[in-house]
């Protein structure tokens, strides 16, 4: 579940490149040295629309009940939780894990110097955010510099949330999702959904390529709807390869949709999906 996969070597599933060894690493230089040249930046676009959906979630009240928590699947190494809480941007993080000072640290004193920076730059309106990935040494990294108030690494495709993680969910309102969307399926989201305490809302970016019509299906059995703005498309990333390019055009075409302009140009793109109760 982190981001494109957790742990092993690089491969390809489904024709889609996987770079699994990324996000076993025990903190972010690998993830942001491997995806700079792809040129990665769905968290970037994603930034903006998680703060304004956040805010309004935060806003509806919730009797009795505390602070409402975001949970952000496939959270890796906390980047949602960067850049919805913190006065940072995603180039700025790249920046930043590619400097020469970065390079040269150790794990601990990169550790302790992202806390610091993450720190110096908190929000006054940020909001409780939960990570969830099977990645541990990601979540651990992102929990010790303070991106996440609370960790999980279970594998609700395998089996149902653990006791913490269903004592976590009664803090959640809002579920976001940038990475992944290719590797989760509507399991996870039903486990998720049974286990709210309150009304849950999704807001989730997902690849051209990967149909998210099970999982709106999912979330309508709970009470959400589903909308999306289907002439709004957000860039992910460079294309590996030529196979990669030739699977993304075959799958958009086989969803009906058309790749001219898009995914034949060179990169993946996705699209922004948003549920929330019919009463919200």
């Amino acid at each position: 579940m982190a981001g494109p996969g957790s742990g092993g070597t690089e491969g390809v599933t489904g024709g889609k490149a996987r770079f699994e060894d990324i996000y076993g690493r025990p903190d972010p230089r690998a993830y942001f040295g491997r995806l700079a040249p792809l040129e990665y930046e769905i968290p970037h676009h994603a930034q903006p629309v998680f703060r304004r959906t956040a805010a309004d979630r935060a806003a509806l009240h919730d009797a009795g009940a505390r602070k409402t928590a975001v949970l952000d699947l496939c959270c890796s190494y906390g980047i949602n939780a960067a850049l919805l809480n913190h006065d940072v941007t995603l180039a700025e993080m790249y920046e930043r894990y590619a400097s020469p000072a970065a390079r040269t640290m150790s794990t601990e004193e990169l550790t302790a110097s992202d806390k610091a920076f993450y720190a110096a730059r908190r929000r006054p309106d940020a909001v409780p955010v939960y990570g969830l990935d099977v990645s541990a040494p990601a979540v651990r990294y992102a929990l010790e510099v303070g991106l996440l108030d609370a960790a999980f690494t279970d594998d609700l495709e395998q089996g149902p949330p653990s006791p913490g993680l269903r004592r976590a969910l009664a803090d959640v309102g809002l579920v976001t999702l940038t990475g992944g969307g290719s590797y989760i399926t509507a399991r996870t989201f039903t486990a998720l959904l049974d286990g709210a305490r309150r009304p849950l809302w999704v807001s989730a970016f997902m690849l051209r390529t990967v149909s998210y019509e099970p999982i709106a299906r999912a979330l309508a059995v709970h009470g959400l709807s589903t909308t999306v703005d289907v002439s709004r498309v957000y860039p992910q990333r460079l294309f590996t390869d030529e196979r990669e390019r030739r699977y993304a055009i075959a799958a958009v075409r086989a969803l009906g949709g058309d790749p001219t302009g898009y995914e034949e140009n060179g990169r993946f793109y996705a699209l922004h999906y948003e549920s929330r109760p019919d009463t919200a």
